[in-house]
Formats: C-alpha cells, structure tokens, sequence
C-alpha cells in the first residue's frame, strides 16, 4: 500500500501464474491447482513468462497509441463500430461519451477494436503496417496465453484437456477480439458526480480477459468482504480474469469477479493511462450451458443462471450485453450500490 492525497491505496493480493512451468509435468500439475484456486477465491490473477519480451510488450503499447494520436477525428468516423445495432464491437472505434457512467456523465474512453483476424477489415491508415505485429500478437494471446489457460481450467474440472479449447477456436466464429484503449481527463465537476468512477463495476461477459499490466492505477475489484481494492502493475505481466461465459459453463463454480475502473490515485492522474486487452469468447454457436460431464461439478453441485432450455448461445449473449452495455436506463437493485438489468433472459448487475 502507498499513501496519496485520497488516502490509503489497499492493492489485491493476487496470484502469479508462471508459464515457465508449463515446460515439464510437474509444473503442470502446479498450475492446475494455482489457477484452480485463484479463480475460486480471488477471481483475478497475474501471468508471467507469457512468451513476449519487456520489449515486444513495449512496441505493441506504442502501437495501441497509433489509433488515437496518429488518427485524424475524420478517419475515425469512417471506422466508427455500431455496437448498439450489431452487437458487435468489431466495425472499429467506441467514441468518447458512448457510455453512461453515473449523475448523466458519459465515458471519457476512446477504445480502438479489432477482429483477432486483423485483415477481415480495413483499418486507419496509420495503423496498416503495423498489421503484421499486432497479427502475431492477436495469435499470441489466443494460442500462447488463452489456450494454455482453458487447458490448464478444464483439466482442474477433470475434463479432458482439449474440452474449452475447442469451444474457443481461432478460425471459428466467435467474437475473441483486441482491444486499444486511452483514458482522457475528466472534468472536477464531473469527477464529483460519479465519485471517481470511470467504468462501472461490472463482470466480463465472455470466457477470459487478458489485460497487458500498464503502471498507471486505476483498476479495481470488489473482494469477498465488500471493499474495493486496487490491482497493482507488475511489469511484463498479464492481469487475467474470467467472465460471464465461464460462469455458465463452469455452473457457477467459477465465477466472474466484480471489477472496476476508477480516477487514479493523486500522484498519477497526470500521466495518461493506455490499456491493451485481448477479450476470449467461446465460439458464437456454444451453447451457455454447465458441463455436466465433469466429476468436479458433479461432486460439488450445478448452479445455473438460468435453466438450460433458455439458455443463451454464446453469439446471442455477447450480442445482448454489447448492444445494452451503457445505452440502456438500469434499474436500482436490493442491495445498495447495486443497478439492474435483464439481459435474454438472465438478471445481470452493475456496481457503483
């Protein structure tokens, strides 16, 4: 923890899942049980030894800028995504203000999306010789760090190990996707009516999140006890968490965890925040329902969301959550902090 002007930051203690022991049995046999028990209490863990240098990692956070500073406002119309149309945020850019946070304030993040497959579509003319890079870094993420994760998951559910791998292909349908982001200031007025608050508490809506660790703070998840706390950077690591997707696959034994993203601390509100995130969805024709063949499951007892007649395909789910996602008017909850809505079918909360 450090001190700032707002006080106390109070950092998560979060997992470290090294890939190096993926290189002999026995090392595999270890992250079975570490990710096994990091998705069980926590929810949210580090990778480290992912296969990519200090300096790739570095190149790609120089490209993620290219999209916002390279890139004329005109250019970005041309690319502008219709999330709310197609329930899909691959048609390129989210503008600043599409979201509605809290107190009638709107986001403040510009994000710059693309399709795993980066030639399904054009891009910004700035961004186009740098395909090739971020190419290998979308296969990267799915085959290197996505793929050894859902092997490592379902032989911790006793599944065979191929089991979530081949709900999760890369030359498949399925919206597995690259993420860009910047952050820009908001306003003190503006700060005051949402008490900090840049992105609702919310869980992930496909199956694992990897968000490249940046050292400016301001992600947050909410832990067992109620409190909030911050995720620390560490360098060259992968920030990994699981989303809604999981939640009915796995019939709640892994569930999302709540997160959020907040005004950094004082000492770091100067410095511009640049994310990059690379967002693992089953196949779009997966049908959301617990898999019933794992002895774990069995032993401990199915939860649903939502009985299996109704269940969602994974296609139907992400298009429901991206088209409502911060367009639609939510409904306060029972407990307090909490707002509403239903999405196919299935209560789905966000947290102030």
């Amino acid at each position: 923890m450090f001190m700032n002007i707002i006080g106390i930051v109070d950092y998560a203690e979060l997992a470290i899942i090294d890939f190096e022991k993926l290189k002999t049995d026995q090392g595999r046999v270890q992250l079975v049980s570490e990710v096994h028990d990091a998705m069980r209490t926590v929810g949210f863990f580090y990778v480290v030894n992912h296969g990519y240098t200090k300096e790739q990692t570095a190149r790609m956070f120089e490209i993620a800028d290219i999209p916002f500073s390279k890139v004329s406002e005109d250019e970005k119309d041309k690319h502008l995504g219709q999330m709310k149309l197609t329930g899909s945020y691959l048609g390129g850019y989210k503008p600043r203000g599409y979201w509605h946070v809290e107190g009638g304030v709107r986001d403040s993040i510009e994000a710059y999306n693309l399709h795993r497959d980066v030639n399904r579509k054009e891009h910004p003319e700035a961004l186009r010789p740098c395909l090739p890079e971020i190419s290998d870094f979308t296969r990267h993420n799915h085959f290197n760090v996505l793929h050894p994760l859902l092997r490592l998951v379902a032989l911790s559910l006793e599944l065979p190990e191929e089991t979530l791998v081949d709900l999760h292909g890369f030359d498949t349908e399925s919206e597995s996707y690259l993420r860009m982001l910047r952050y820009y200031p908001r306003s003190e007025e503006e700060e005051k009516k949402t008490g900090g608050l840049w992105f609702k508490g919310h869980t992930d809506f496909g199956s694992m999140t990897l968000l490249w660790s940046q050292p400016v703070s301001a992600l947050q998840i909410k832990a067992s006890d109620g409190t909030w706390k911050w995720i620390k950077h560490i360098d060259n690591a992968i920030v990994v968490n699981t989303g809604e997707a999981m939640d009915f696959l796995s019939g709640m034994y892994y569930k999302g965890t709540i997160h959020r993203v907040v005004q950094p601390p004082a000492n770091q509100r100067h410095l511009t925040r640049r994310s990059i995130v690379y967002f693992g969805f089953a196949n779009d024709d997966v049908k959301l329902v617990p898999l019933e063949a794992s002895p774990v499951l069995q032993r401990v007892g199915i939860v649903r969301r939502c009985d299996d007649e109704i269940a969602p395909t994974m296609e139907a789910w992400r298009k429901g959550r991206i088209s409502a996602y911060g367009q639609t008017t939510l409904k306060d909850g029972e407990e307090k902090g909490v707002q509403e809505e239903i999405i196919n079918g299935v209560l789905v909360k966000h947290y102030l």
